[in-house]
């Protein structure tokens, strides 16, 4: 299944906590990526954050994935999740061809 886990910096987040986490937090989500559990990743444009595509059996397994990253872990993102598949009603496009 897809997931989107949508990340938004708290009041928490400042150039200190991000200086104390980002050399963990990097090679954490490239780690998810290289193991097939991340797809993509974005910077939020809208306000500090980021969106990242999830790979996973279970909306439950994409959630673990995302709290052991250390900025999720230290309560410094928080996080949304969607979970998303197919356009289903594409599906009536096909029908009497």
């Amino acid at each position: 299944m897809k997931v989107f886990a949508i990340g938004t910096a708290n009041g928490q987040f400042s150039p200190e906590a991000s200086a104390k986490y980002m050399p963990a937090e990097v090679p954490a989500t490239l780690q998810l990526y290289l193991d097939g559990k991340m797809e993509q990743f974005w910077f939020r444009t809208d306000r500090p954050g980021v969106v990242f595509l999830m790979e996973a059996e279970t909306l439950d397994q994409a959630k673990d994935a995302i709290r052991a990253l250390p900025l999720a872990s230290a309560g410094l993102l928080t996080f949304e999740y969607l979970p998303v598949g197919p356009l289903a009603p594409l599906g009536l496009l096909l029908q009497g061809r």
